[in-house]
């Protein structure tokens, strides 16, 4: 799914998050350039996994795990907006592309 959403739509789901959690979770997203999809949420998600994964078991690692968990959940939060229909194959997707991560 390529549809873009809004900065006000990521905003208003990180609403409350902590500070340190919604710097780090848009930091993950410019890195993967900035454009709010459930594709780009995905793919941010799949790099804070792996650099979770690659840290020191410290609280660095652990922020970027939880920056993980918040932007798969925004990747699965954003289709099933925009495609209900369509997120068990989105959400099985994400998976098994996300399973090299880890």
């Amino acid at each position: 799914m390529a549809e873009q959403l809004s900065q006000a739509w990521l905003d208003a789901q990180l609403a409350g998050a902590p500070d340190e959690l919604v710097a780090r979770t848009r930091e993950f997203i410019r890195r993967e350039g900035g454009v709010v999809s459930a594709d780009v949420l995905a793919r941010a998600g799949r790099a804070a996994l792996a650099t979770a994964v690659a840290e020191s078991p410290d609280r660095t690692a652990a922020l970027d795990l939880l920056a993980a968990d918040a932007l798969v959940t925004l990747a699965l939060a954003a289709h099933a907006e925009a495609d209900p229909e369509t997120l068990r194959a989105f959400a099985a997707r994400v998976r098994r592309e996300g399973e090299g991560a880890a």
